[in-house]
């Protein structure tokens, strides 16, 4: 009998570039929009700042993304596959704050 079969390895949590996420949430324009938003250091991420566009994002934390006049607070409750409507992009976070 075959041992690796009986212990499968558990699945890594899902990650995602914060770059992409921005993107994906539509909280920016265009991927190259959302990486500058995040290198430019005016995203935070578990009240971490944030700036690099590379920095993984896994659900459960907590993003302080500025959009126009307003600062976001939400908490990822998904991570998305692709970019897809606004209804669908804002079921996959839950807003705790919003503010000037």
């Amino acid at each position: 009998m075959n041992s690796r079969a009986a212990n499968p390895v558990p699945a890594a949590d899902p990650v995602l570039r914060i770059d992409k996420l921005l993107w994906y949430l539509r909280f920016a324009h265009n991927r190259v929009m959302a990486r500058r938003l995040a290198e430019q250091g005016h995203v935070r991420m578990n009240g971490r700042r944030i700036e690099k566009g590379h920095v993984k994002v896994r659900q459960g934390d907590i993003l302080t993304v500025p959009q126009g006049q307003q600062v976001h607070v939400v908490r990822i409750i998904a991570l998305p596959e692709r970019r897809s409507s606004a209804l669908q992009a804002q079921s996959c976070y839950e807003i705790l704050q919003t503010g000037n």
